[in-house]
């Protein structure tokens, strides 16, 4: 099966004088089913529709945009796999010069916000066409949101793109009841029974059972209301337990209509069985993203794991979708004959590898709980915990011909699978499925932060490194753990910091990367952010936002680095923590400044690899440190 068409000639070569959609992407087109483009493009094609791709057009002429025509029954709009500001600002607001998106990894290719911009584009072209936005940018600025670029409460992007109608959530179901809508005669206006769609009205005569949000005029003018919409909101995603819900604007009304529900795992399968290129278009040299993805496979969607700074649950929801072992064995059969495969199935997995199942029998008829999480603040009590479906996969797929190895790297939560009292697989993923690291998320260490993000306490992540430690020895294994840790998430203080420090240098450990806190729409954590309220509770909650602040925070988990020597100093000066500065076997730094000459970066990071070893029990740290250095030669 041939890419779908990207340019008019490729669509008249492959016998379209019209096409049924037009899809606006603002990535390059990859065909690949880790990308919402070719999932929604395939599936169309697969129900009868005919698609063509224009990805990353130059906003800035409109010949770009009109080349295709005018479509049978439509434009679909995306931003493209990540939220364009987030693609193209680092936290510190700064323009990243690498687009890992676009060809070459060229940055530039888009414009910031292209769903509005696009739509705009289309909306002033193509007057009397509907124009239908959906991906992950639409699906988390749905509704009112703040924005952490403009500093300001940003309206539905429905609001400000003008387009007809938004799909938000997983869109499979979506996509085809709305294809099929338009192309039994219905006008875009008249689809507001959809799942998983929002719409704009004048009047709500028709809306009988709804929750009634405050009006965006409000939200913008109190961060008190703010909170307590978004609460409504979080506490409404669910696809059987949601309302629909309605924010008011000047003379207008945005509809949420109920999410999408789950697909089932027959859906899931379908999905995945679609006839994928499973790499970018030949006419570009090179799409980084690809990397990552081209040698791995999606198992599951949604997400139940609680975290306060991610977004997941709000645009995939809580509730587990699977695909079938048979499913997953023949994309990992397809992935082998591939012409550059070399052995290695990078991953297996989701937004969590191990979530394999729902995370109770009751989700599935109930939906998940609107006001219990399943894992924070103590695992529910209905909670099942069952890893031997996905082991079974696993098993099944690292015995097929020509497959060497089959890595995790889609992260696992270690507070699930601790809960299990089979070992098994806790044992196989130490014997077959690390590549001599394992990634999890702890994220800090203070308990008052750890209760803002919905993460577990660190008692319980000390006991996973300990049995980590026993397993990789149990089976003779030189294998570590990598922390993901972040700074300045709310909650976090300069005290909180520091003790996350200590820990630091209390296992040797100085962090490769550090992950600060991002504030981003769809989050708890990003509500927090702006308002300075626990949305759940309603309590003030602090909240580092100087510049200076967050980068002491930033810095005080890489104190070991010459070049962080004074902002670590003057963050211990100003938490009167002077105790931490000096000689002593304790102390984080000395009272006299290091020479970068002395103790480089680049000496810090192999330090660093080698401290981690220690951390899970390796005896043999000189040894592993010149096979790095080789390596690295």
């Amino acid at each position: 099966m041939a890419f779908l068409p990207t340019t008019r000639e490729e669509m008249l070569e492959q016998g379209y004088e019209q096409v049924d959609f037009v899809y606006v992407n603002g990535d390059a087109y990859v065909d690949h089913p880790s990308f919402g483009c070719a999932i929604i493009t395939r599936v169309l094609q697969a129900y009868g529709y005919s698609c063509a791709i224009l990805a990353q057009p130059d906003w800035h002429k409109d010949e770009e945009f009109l080349q295709f025509g005018e479509p049978r029954l439509g434009f679909l709009v995306s931003a493209g796999n990540i939220d364009s500001m987030v693609n193209h600002y680092s936290v510190n607001k700064r323009r990243r010069d690498h687009d890992s998106y676009s060809d070459d990894g060229v940055m530039g290719k888009r414009p910031d916000r292209p769903t509005i911009v696009y739509t705009q584009i289309l909306k002033r072209l193509f007057p009397h066409k509907p124009v239908l936005i959906g991906g992950i940018e639409a699906s988390l600025r749905r509704l009112s949101h703040y924005d952490y670029w403009d500093d300001a409460v940003r309206r539905s992007i429905l609001m400000d793109s003008q387009a007809d109608l938004l799909m938000y959530g997983m869109g499979e179901n979506t996509i085809v009841e709305v294809a099929d809508a338009l192309a039994s005669g219905l006008a875009a206006k008249d689809l507001c029974y959809i799942r998983g769609t929002c719409w704009k009205t004048k009047s709500l005569e028709y809306l009988s059972d709804y929750i009634l949000l405050p009006s965006y005029e409000e939200v913008k003018a109190d961060k008190r209301t703010y909170a307590k919409s978004f609460h409504i909101q979080h506490e409404n995603i669910d696809a059987i337990a949601a309302s629909v819900l309605v924010e008011p604007y000047d003379g207008w009304y945005v509809v949420q209509n109920q999410p999408p529900l789950p697909l089932t795992q027959e859906e899931m399968d379908f999905t995945y069985s679609l006839p994928y290129e499973r790499t970018f278009h030949p006419k570009y040299h090179y799409i980084p993203a690809i990397e990552e993805v081209q040698f791995s496979i999606v198992s599951n969607r949604g997400c139940f794991g609680s975290c306060a700074f991610c977004a997941i649950t709000h645009h995939q929801g809580r509730v587990i979708s699977t695909r079938s072992k048979e499913s997953i064995v023949e994309e990992a059969k397809r992935i082998t004959e591939m012409p550059n495969f070399k052995g290695y199935i990078h991953d297996v997995g989701g937004p969590t590898a191990n979530f394999s199942r729902e995370a109770c029998d009751k989700q599935r008829e109930f939906g998940a709980c609107k006001k219990r999480e399943c894992l924070f603040p103590k695992p529910c009590g209905n909670m099942v915990v069952d890893h031997s479906r996905y082991l079974d996969i696993l098993r099944s797929v690292r015995e097929l011909p020509k497959i060497k190895k089959v890595f995790i790297r889609s992260g696992i939560r270690y507070d699930y699978l601790m809960q299990d009292k089979n070992d098994e697989f806790f044992d196989e993923l130490v014997k077959y499925h690390i590549s001599g690291q394992l990634k999890v998320a702890p994220e800090h260490i203070n308990a008052a932060v750890l209760d803002k993000m919905g993460k577990p306490r660190k008692e319980l992540y000390l006991k996973f490194v300990e049995k980590f430690k026993e397993k990789n020895e149990q089976f003779h294994m030189d294998q570590y753990i990598v922390p993901y840790l972040m700074s300045s998430h709310p909650g976090s203080d300069l005290q909180a910091a520091i003790e996350l420090a200590c820990y630091l240098k209390k296992i040797h450990y100085t962090p490769k990367q550090v992950q600060d806190f991002y504030p981003t729409p769809g989050t708890p954590a990003t509500c927090m952010y702006y308002t300075g309220l626990d949305p759940k509770t309603m309590r003030p909650v602090y909240v580092a936002k100087t510049w200076e602040e967050k980068a002491m925070q930033r810095a005080l988990m890489q104190f070991t680095y010459p070049q962080n020597y004074d902002l670590v100093y003057k963050a211990l000066k100003k938490a009167g923590r002077e105790d931490l500065i000096g000689n002593g076997p304790k102390c984080l730094i000395s009272y006299r400044r290091p020479s970068a000459n002395n103790f480089s970066h680049k000496q810090a990071k192999g330090k660093d690899k080698t401290m981690n070893k220690k951390n899970v029990g390796t005896k043999k740290r000189t040894n592993a440190h010149k096979r790095e250095r080789n390596a690295q030669r």
